[in-house]
């Protein structure tokens, strides 16, 4: 146990034995216990392989790399459509933590192959995304914008194409395209 990590476990309202128990499940399996993003990560040679969460209907162990994960019993949820590589194994009681234990045991020794054996994640390539037409109509009017698009991080470029394609309404993809026009061209992704 990581006593920088021991606040999460104390300040914690909700799922406190639940996540408690987490906590014991994974440390058992030999991994080191640090603090990212506020939350209990676990690694295995500094690679994160889990991290407990809590959220108001759930507790959470999240797997770094459960897209690759074999998962014979059918626990792991992907939590959008958009994720990835990442994928929890949900608990709403002490009783369901308790009976998969061994379960997430088995999980989380295979998380750990995985990564020993330098398995990666085929990620979907930003150009497999769709480009919404209100975006498309910007770019092939505005030159600047498409240059300047297009030297954007992938990861920056996932992020505005999925924030533009998410509305139902056109007149609502149009005026997130133009409130982020000149975020774009300062060469700013979504969040900076």
């Amino acid at each position: 146990m990581n006593p920088k990590v021991d606040f999460y476990f104390d300040k914690a309202k909700t799922w406190k034995k639940e996540i408690e128990k987490l906590r014991a499940i994974v440390l058992d399996c030999h991994l080191t216990e640090e603090l990212k993003w506020g939350c209990p990560c676990y690694t295995f040679e500094k690679s994160n392989i889990v991290l407990i969460h809590v959220f108001k209907e759930y507790c959470a162990v999240l797997f770094f790399k459960g897209a690759l994960l074999k998962d014979p019993k059918g626990i792991l949820i992907q939590q959008t459509e958009n994720v990835q590589a990442a994928r929890q194994v949900r608990f709403t009681s002490l009783q369901e933590i308790t009976k998969l234990a061994s379960t997430l045991k088995a999980y989380i020794y295979e998380a750990v192959e995985l990564e020993e054996a330098g398995v990666k994640v085929e990620f979907k390539k930003t150009k497999e995304y769709p480009v919404p037409e209100e975006f498309q109509k910007q770019l092939d009017k505005t030159p600047a914008l498409k240059t300047a698009f297009y030297e954007l991080t992938p990861g920056r470029q996932r992020g505005y194409l999925l924030y533009f394609s998410a509305p139902k309404q056109s007149k609502t993809r149009e005026s997130r395209v133009e409130k982020y026009i000149e975020q774009i061209l300062d060469g700013r992704g979504l969040d900076d």
